[in-house]
């Protein structure tokens, strides 16, 4: 079967043994395709991966062969995640599952760019769902990443009437907004790329360019009356800089991205403005069903943000979304 392989700083194609399921429970699945996700772009980019990992875990296959408790059969197409929490632990009875030790050592085998990808009879259990003939692929393969989303606006405690903004349009600023949206609430969004602005404002997003902090401050303001939450989906240097000067006293910083060590930590900011500040990373199963929902009820708008790639083009995929030339790129592999 043929695999995308981290190979130093490029990604290869490279031909490895079928796997089967060798009296395993669970299922091998023919990936039809996946998400190529940012964490994806930083493991690559930072080298935090060895050589021959396959990357990849948004995953829309075809189960091809299994072996199950479950209703699921062979012909099936799923969407699954790729972690699961044990429900148990600190972590997890504190709503921080994405901390759980078991949920970092689950996955799926050996990553969503391959031909055949084994999903274990726990993540059938927990995290898969039979998608619907009316969704395509590109649709749902958003379904791991808008339930980080989901997570991330469950966890920012927002009431009704409050004003979201969000920093960063990228795909993943695109379904932060898309999924506030969902859950009722308005949201304002900002970049530094007009032709993001552009489509987050057609997706009625209402969006700005943020060039200019002050006179964006100033508009921010007067269309708003105070900013009570801001959602940092992008990791930029002024990223920070721009949640401190529009969030109102005693608001919430959700931080959704990786920004850079020197940032420094503004403790008299977050002191005298009685600021919340909180991180949000990976959805829990619940997360995940309620994402499901949405795409399949086609109350989220997920259509358009994708770019499709054939396999033999994963290293194009990569590059174009570092240089920013694409909002999400989608590997075709089946």
């Amino acid at each position: 079967m043929k695999t995308a392989q981290v190979k130093q700083d490029k990604i290869i194609i490279k031909d490895v043994d079928n796997i089967k399921l060798d009296g395993r429970k669970g299922a091998i699945v023919k990936v039809r395709g996946c998400g190529l996700c940012g964490s994806d772009i930083v493991k690559f980019r930072e080298k935090i991966v060895s050589d021959g990992a396959v990357l990849g875990h948004e995953i829309v296959a075809d189960i091809f062969e299994i072996d199950s408790d479950t209703d699921f059969k062979a012909g099936d197409r799923i969407v699954t995640s790729h972690h699961i929490p044990c429900g148990e632990c600190i972590y997890c009875k504190h709503g921080n599952v994405s901390m759980c030790e078991h949920f970092k050592k689950t996955n799926i085998f050996p990553g969503g760019f391959s031909e055949y990808v084994y999903v274990s009879e726990e993540h059938l259990k927990n995290v898969a769902q039979l998608v619907p003939d009316k969704i395509s692929d590109e649709e749902i393969s958003f379904y791991e990443p808008l339930g980080c989303c989901i997570r991330a606006i469950k966890r920012c405690g927002l009431i009704d009437g409050d004003k979201v903004l969000i920093i960063g349009l990228g795909s993943i600023g695109l379904l932060m907004g898309e999924g506030i949206k969902a859950f009722g609430y308005k949201v304002y969004g900002c970049d530094l790329i007009e032709d993001r602005i552009q489509l987050a404002n057609s997706m009625g997003i209402e969006s700005y360019n943020s060039r200019n902090l002050e006179e964006f401050n100033i508009k921010l303001q007067e269309i708003s009356g105070g900013i009570d939450a801001v959602f940092m989906t992008s990791g930029a240097d002024k990223a920070l800089d721009v949640a401190l000067k529009v969030i109102r006293k005693g608001g919430k910083i959700l931080v959704f991205s990786s920004t850079p060590n020197n940032s420094g930590y503004p403790n008299n900011e977050i002191y005298y403005k009685e600021l919340t500040v909180l991180g949000s990373y990976s959805p829990s199963p619940k997360d995940l069903k309620d994402s499901f929902d949405l795409i399949t009820e086609k109350k989220v708008n997920v259509k358009n943000l994708t770019t499709v790639y054939p396999l033999e083009k994963i290293q194009q995929a990569f590059e174009d979304t570092i240089s920013n030339k694409i909002f999400k790129a989608y590997i075709k592999i089946s």
